[in-house]
């Protein structure tokens, strides 16, 4: 129970690598509060999270608009009396080559990882910082090095980094740890996608990923969720500013 009684906000938990931390970190004692754009994923997640023993409550939100935001970090503080954990997971795709992608494209995948994630941590650390502890952690990702099809989805990563490093210099004299994690193939339905779009099916994708990974094998969302754990917990007190790839080397 390393989390007992911290109440943890993690975005875009309704599936995927969300939901698994959302439910890893509630194994481990916090509560939960599980807000997604998808109401019905939202709230299977956190009932999921209650039926195994846990404590959560499902807030839809749009994590492009700053008032829903600000409604959701507050609803967390009201509901559990302290906002001492935030995921920004929350994450889409809008694979394209440069010549093909569209502005909708671009703004749709900068809004929701980068100002997606402003929005939620600006919010959360109004109650962080008075209490002078916290824990953040934003999700990088692998492409952030450069992949091809993804220009705007890896630009919105690389800077993701670069907002996580500059919000820990900003907070860390008030005890607030700030790292991001950046996974690397995790099989999800966002990857799977991946693999309609470049027209082979998700196996093939898989194996090829299996293949690239010094362990021979792919990731699973827990895998990250294990990671998100460590950063959010007492463990990693004198860690902050950094950006840990779970890839299974490469």
């Amino acid at each position: 129970m390393r989390l007992k009684d911290r109440a943890a906000i993690v975005t875009g938990s309704g599936r995927g690598i969300g939901a698994a931390t959302a439910r890893r970190l509630a194994e481990e004692g916090a509560r939960i509060t599980v807000t997604d754009i998808n109401e019905e994923a939202c709230e299977q997640t956190a009932a999921a999270i209650c039926e195994a023993g846990g404590d959560a409550i499902a807030v839809p939100c749009d994590i492009t608009n700053r008032q829903q935001v600000e409604e959701m970090v507050q609803k967390t503080a009201d509901t559990f009396g302290q906002v001492h954990i935030l995921v920004n997971n929350a994450g889409v795709i809008r694979d394209n080559l440069v010549h093909k992608m569209t502005d909708d494209d671009w703004d749709t995948v900068m809004n929701v990882h980068l100002k997606g994630a402003f929005y939620a941590s600006r919010a959360a650390q109004r109650f962080m910082v008075p209490q002078r502890y916290g824990k953040i952690v934003n999700f990088s990702s692998t492409s952030a090095l450069g992949n091809r099809g993804q220009l705007n989805y890896a630009t919105a990563k690389a800077g993701i980094q670069g907002f996580t490093k500059t919000l820990a210099i900003e907070l860390g004299k008030f005890n607030i740890n700030v790292n991001a994690v950046a996974p690397g193939f995790i099989e999800t339905d966002m990857t799977r996608a991946t693999a309609e779009r470049i027209g082979i099916s998700f196996e093939e994708l898989k194996k090829a990923a299996a293949e690239r990974s010094l362990l021979g094998r792919t990731g699973k969302p827990r895998d990250i969720a294990n990671a998100v754990l460590f950063l959010v917990s007492e463990e990693s007190s004198f860690i902050t500013g950094q950006v840990l790839y779970v890839r299974g080397g490469i």
